[in-house]
């Protein structure tokens, strides 16, 4: 008995607690909650629809852009090119009339020369019959030039004016798109649902968080070493956890130790420990280990 008692006891565990890091979801823009998908304590992956807000306003302004952008492709399209067959045609059809009139007005001239010669008519008839040519025939110019544009396609200023109309429409489409897609709002990372804020029929404000999840990732312990423990710990370093309800010791890696000390917090303060100054420091569990552990659950941490 006497040898029993003078053995060196076990080292007593340090007492720590869980806390989860949690990813609260929101979306950028206000509007009455529509469809709530997940419940508190469910789990959910990557990418798994969350909620979604009402829409329409979102909708018609996207089918708006849509229509803005094929507009801007049409008229983009239509001057690259030309004037369609039909019209070209039109204006060739106006330039043999023109021709025609040009023949008459000359063979009108001719027929007033000879008049004029035998005095017959005066010098006025004449020069109108001469400024009758001119004009049928500045006419037939006009439509020959009309005719060859008519075949060409718009000038490199308008079709670059152009362009630069259907790269916006496409800029405001994108939006359209973005904006409609931030009503119906996924999960950022896999995780458990933490809690939901609002219920279908709620009105959400703008950034208001809807859900909130803990990803196994997010879950670490905290507790506290005394100072003459600190030289155990240290960023990389390995510890083992034990809860009450845990299988086996759950091996957790130190990611922060406090280069601050404080007084022990009253929660973790007993007789047994007699150090006033302690220094906090951080562990976090493998994801798959994580999993079961619970924010505010008490654990035992030992220093290997």
């Amino acid at each position: 008995m006497l040898v029993a008692a003078c053995a060196p006891q076990g080292e007593r565990p340090l007492q720590g607690y869980v806390e989860g890091e949690y990813v609260r979801v929101a979306a950028p823009f206000a509007g009455t909650l529509q469809r709530l998908a997940v419940r508190r304590g469910a789990e959910v992956a990557g990418g798994a629809p969350l909620f979604a807000l009402e829409r329409e306003n979102e909708t018609a302004q996207r089918r708006e852009a849509e229509a803005r952008l094929r507009a801007a492709d049409s008229q983009l399209a239509n001057l690259r090119t030309g004037k369609r067959a039909p019209e070209v045609e039109m204006v060739a059809e106006q330039l043999q009339q023109a021709r025609a009139a040009r023949e008459l007005s000359a063979a009108n001239l001719k027929r007033q020369q000879q008049l004029f010669d035998k005095g017959f008519v005066s010098a006025a008839a004449q020069d109108d019959a001469r400024t009758q040519v001119r004009r049928d025939d500045a006419r037939v110019k006009e439509l020959e030039a009309s005719v060859a544009t008519t075949k060409m396609p718009a000038r490199g200023d308008e079709i670059r004016a152009a362009e630069a109309e259907v790269r916006a429409a496409r800029e405001v489409l994108a939006q359209s798109d973005w904006r409609l897609a931030q009503r119906a709002v996924s999960a950022p990372v896999a995780g458990r649902v933490h809690d939901t804020y609002y219920t279908p029929g709620d009105w959400v404000p703008a950034g208001s968080p809807v859900v909130s999840l803990l990803p196994p990732a997010n879950v670490k312990v905290r507790f506290y070493v005394p100072e003459r423990e600190l030289s155990r710990v240290a960023p990389g370093g390995e510890i083992a956890l034990a809860c009450d309800g845990c299988a086996a010791p759950i091996a957790a890696t130190i990611d922060y130790v406090s280069n601050r000390a404080e007084f022990t917090p009253p929660v973790l303060y007993s007789k047994e420990n007699r150090a006033k100054l302690v220094f906090l420091v951080e562990a976090r569990p493998a994801p798959g280990a994580a999993a079961g552990l619970k924010p505010g659950q008490p654990v035992d941490v030992s220093l290997r």
